[in-house]
């Protein structure tokens, strides 16, 4: 093919879940098939990276300072689920099983990648809990090495002087599994069986 077909499907390749052939054909079908569509992905593209953000309190992705959960006044905002990524937010969402708040930490806890806990989310959690009346904080990580040393660190460094309970999110999940790969069944029965957390 031609080296700019040949960048665009290795842009494309970046994307989650796309490998090589899944790039090409999405390339294909915004060049030969669909061109009149590209002109309008060009466009969405551009506005959101100019409109979405993240929002200021959770993390959330926001076309304003706070996202639309935030601001939702039905909300029980004494219970706040503490999620590694946008994602995982919009999988519990999507189960209908949650009423309360989020925190988005965007990672988890990860020495061999580099990841500590100046990269996360941590800064905005620690003061929310300062500021905010959370009586119970769900830890809705994933069940694998770096998301036990993420609640652990959470739990030992951000909690030990307030009076927060602290569930960890009940797991129908395999081992190392996330909240993103399971179906919403799944999802609800992980919140609604969380368990407390005691590190």
């Amino acid at each position: 093919m031609t080296p700019a077909f040949d960048l665009l499907v290795k842009q494309l390749k970046k994307l989650p879940g796309l490998g090589y052939r899944s790039a090409e054909r999405i390339a294909l079908h915004l060049l030969v098939e669909k061109p009149a569509d590209t002109a309008a992905l060009i466009e969405s593209l551009e506005s959101a990276s100019r409109q979405v953000k993240r929002c200021e309190r959770c993390g959330n992705l926001a076309e304003d300072a706070l996202c639309h959960i935030c601001l939702d006044p039905k909300r029980d905002a004494s219970l706040l689920a503490v999620v590694e990524q946008v994602p995982d937010l919009l999988a519990i969402e999507s189960s209908g099983a949650f009423k309360g708040l989020y925190h988005v930490l965007h990672g988890k806890l990860s020495p061999i990648k580099g990841i500590g806990p100046d990269q996360l989310n941590l800064a905005s959690l620690e003061k929310r809990l300062e500021d905010e009346e959370v009586t119970e904080l769900l830890l809705a990580l994933s069940n694998d090495i770096e998301g036990e040393a993420t609640c652990h660190y959470i739990s030992e460094t951000l909690l030990p002087d307030r009076s927060v309970s602290v569930s960890r999110i009940g797991f129908g999940l395999p081992s190392g599994g996330g909240i993103l790969y399971a179906d919403q069944i799944t999802v609800k029965s992980a919140i609604d069986g969380r368990r407390s957390y005691d590190t």
